[in-house]
């Protein structure tokens, strides 16, 4: 079973996207052992250092762990915690696409859909609709988090500075896949954002209505300069959420159908109720 020679990413990332979706669909449990990397790399056709590195990058994930003189076994529970990215490539291979997403800047998620929008452009995915929602905080309005060290008020400068992050993240989204619809690329294409005056302490992803991500934001104190000046802020810090993972099953009473349920509820209700639109 060699790799696909068209495929232009690098041999260890087609590796370990091969070995995650065998973990993901079960070919390999919670507790199993995986192959020798000896072995992986006779199956796939690989050098023994590609496998490496592509097991380096499922053990980043949080799928895999080595265990010293036994091998590299699956993580128990490997549902949470989990690596966005997989799952959002995965999601770009449905018909029709839908993301909802809240949270702080929407850096992350601008990272991971890169690379299925740029498979969009070449042909290799071929979705008819796409449709994605975010829901982020009002930067006109002052906030409870993050906040100023000394006395915990809002930070006009902080705001300012993070309505530019936002505006660049969230406005590119937009921008990218708006132009999938504009190429007659993607058929149906609708991208919308709202704001709300709420403090965002966790994110949530929405999968085409099948999987729910949630992560807690940490709240770190760090300095950042204003006018020259440091400033102590207490911060969100998004890079530190740990996402957690519930999917539908066919079992609608299951935890995971009900937590993703219950997520779709909740963004729904905000997005209808206190969110107004995101003005350019």
């Amino acid at each position: 079973m060699g790799l696909d020679p068209d495929d232009p990413r690098p041999p260890y990332v087609q590796v370990a996207n091969a070995l995650r979706a065998a973990i993901l669909t079960k070919v390999f449990k919670a507790g199993d052992k995986l192959p020798s990397r000896a072995e992986l790399a006779k199956k796939y056709e690989v050098a023994p250092m590609t496998v490496q590195n592509a097991l380096r990058e499922l053990r980043d994930e949080g799928l895999i762990v080595s265990r010293q003189g036994s091998g590299v076994f699956v993580r128990e529970r490997t549902e949470r915690p989990v690596g966005l990215r997989p799952h959002i490539e995965r999601a770009f291979e449905a018909e029709r696409v839908s993301i909802d997403f809240a949270g702080f800047s929407g850096e992350t998620l601008q990272g991971v859909m890169q690379e299925p929008l740029d498979k969009i452009r070449i042909g290799r995915l071929t979705p008819t609709s796409i449709n994605i929602r975010m829901l982020v905080p009002d930067t006109s309005q002052p906030w409870a988090i993050p906040c100023q060290v000394e006395d915990l008020q809002d930070s006009p400068g902080f705001r300012k500075r993070m309505d530019e992050i936002m505006r660049r993240h969230t406005l590119a989204i937009v921008d990218n896949v708006q132009e999938l619809g504009d190429l007659g690329l993607v058929k149906d294409v609708s991208v919308e954002i709202k704001v709300h005056r709420a403090a965002p302490l966790f994110k949530l992803y929405l999968l085409n209505n099948e999987e729910a991500f949630f992560g807690f934001y940490p709240v770190r104190e760090h300095v950042i300069r204003f006018d020259g000046e440091p400033k102590p802020i207490y911060d969100l810090v998004g890079k530190e959420a740990i996402l957690f993972q519930h999917s539908v099953t066919d079992d609608d009473t299951s935890t995971g159908s009900q937590y993703v349920e219950q997520a779709r509820m909740w963004f729904d209700s905000m997005w209808d109720t206190v969110s107004t639109e995101y003005l350019r």
